[in-house]
């Protein structure tokens, strides 16, 4: 793709990283295959070639974002698919959160618009307000369908619908703060073969602190010693994904003080266990690339970083039982690949392996690049594009008649479970259970080991 930057703007890092990366880009058009937004809508500014475009022509004329601009962006998962089909290695990812911090330097979004983000900024990275927020959800819900939730926006992106949508995704019972999420360190069983830190998170905290806990008995099991370091919070993606990019990279300037300068004794992994925070944890050295103080420290974290599947060995297993069904037979999984975990860390085989070593038949579910609708707070932003997209992965993965979901993001797990009466689980809780822990909630009374 030609460009048309002049010398001045390139002198800026960040116009200069983008001027490469669009460079790059072809037109081919492979990725408007693979875009969930441009297979839902068919509209080409709502594919990754028509948001190129709309970020190239914003960029070069140095110009505030338009209503237009910002409305196609906005409805950008991030799932990344695009760059897993991209023959000519185009970097989606960064240039759309260019895009994005370009567009809340420049744009005046409506009021509404701005409150809504504005509690999500503030709610999403803090466990303890998130949980307050969490309660006082559980009040409001029984009242969310008073809600109107009529849009013209195919995202259904108005202050109601959205308000409706963050009411239906409070859960209707809250687990108590978790004793595992707090400042200490897990020793491991017998001999210690490696050190790690686990990444706690900040929503998995609130919604789902078995994740953590399941996470923390895995490892020890398997010789694993897990320190959870006093310090460390949010990753930074939910934040980064509304275009607050200073506040993303205060999160992870955190982040690092914690594992890197405060941490005594040397690390072997960052271990995060919700893919989204995976993927951010691997881009540090990017986020942090014009920070000379932090930027040694954030290519280290990015080095280090793992998700929880990369460090155990399928062979290395050791199940107490195989995982059956009432009658004897194997319990079959839909294996549910999110997209930070597929296309943002590219691995897809490690957490089937692992589930097919304990006891597992895993099948593989149709139309798996598709995003599930999750993408953080997206659920939230773009309401009926987000349920659209659930239910079409629901049918998908109900096509292949499975016993159990199994999936790596939290935030995946709870968006199909809204839609689906089948069991799902966190690949980790799978695996804690067939090793020696608790049987996971959702499983009770369906299956058992032999």
């Amino acid at each position: 793709m030609q460009t048309n930057f002049t010398l001045a703007q390139l002198a800026d890092p960040d116009i200069d990283r983008a001027n490469t990366i669009l460079r790059k880009c072809v037109h081919c058009g492979f990725c408007t295959a693979t875009c969930p937004t441009f297979v839902t809508l068919g509209d080409e500014r709502d594919s990754p070639r028509g948001r190129i475009y709309l970020i190239k022509d914003m960029l070069e004329r140095d110009a505030p974002a338009t209503e237009v601009v910002a409305r196609h962006i906005d409805r950008c998962l991030s799932c990344l698919a695009c760059m897993t089909t991209c023959p000519s290695g185009v970097n989606y990812m960064h240039l759309v959160d260019h895009g994005r911090a370009h567009i809340e330097e420049t744009y005046q979004r409506p009021f509404a618009d701005r409150l809504i983000r504005g509690v999500l900024n503030r709610l999403m990275p803090n466990p303890a307000l998130f949980r307050w927020a969490m309660m006082l959800g559980q009040v409001a819900k029984p009242f969310a369908a008073l809600l109107p939730t009529t849009s013209r926006d195919p995202g259904g992106a108005t202050f109601w619908r959205r308000l409706r949508a963050m009411l239906d995704a409070v859960p209707k019972r809250l687990s108590p703060p978790s004793p595992v999420d707090r400042p200490q360190t897990f020793g491991a069983e017998g001999t210690r073969t490696k050190r790690v830190a686990l990444m706690n998170g900040c929503g998995q905290q609130v919604l789902a602190p078995e994740v953590n806990e399941a996470t923390v008995r895995l490892l020890t099991r398997h010789g694993i010693e897990v320190v959870i370091a006093d310090g460390a919070g949010c990753c930074g993606s939910s934040v980064l994904h509304t275009g607050q990019r200073e506040a993303a990279r205060d999160l992870a300037r955190g982040n690092i003080a914690a594992w890197i300068d405060e941490l005594d004794g040397p690390l072997d992994a960052i271990i995060a266990n919700a893919s989204g925070c995976g993927t951010t944890l691997k881009d540090y050295g990017h986020l942090l690339a014009e920070d000379p103080q932090w930027r040694g420290g954030a290519e280290i974290v990015a080095r280090l970083a793992r998700d929880v599947t990369e460090v155990l060995a399928p062979d290395a297993l050791r199940p107490v039982g195989r995982p059956v069904r009432a009658d004897g037979s194997p319990v079959v999984i839909a294996y549910h690949a999110a997209c930070s975990m597929q296309h943002g860390q590219k691995l897809t085989e490690r957490p089937k392996a692992l589930l097919r070593a304990a006891g597992f038949i895993v099948k593989d579910v149709p139309e798996g690049h598709l995003c599930c609708g999750w993408a953080g707070t997206y659920q939230v932003l773009q309401p009926v594009l987000s349920r659209r997209l659930r239910d079409r992965k629901v049918g998908n993965i109900e096509s292949v008649r499975p016993d159990v979901i199994a999936a790596g993001n939290f935030g995946c797990i709870g968006q199909i479970g809204s839609g689906s009466a089948i069991p799902i689980a966190h690949t980790v809780e799978l695996l804690d259970w067939v090793t020696g822990g608790p049987m996971p909630a959702t499983l009770e009374g369906r299956f058992r080991l032999t």
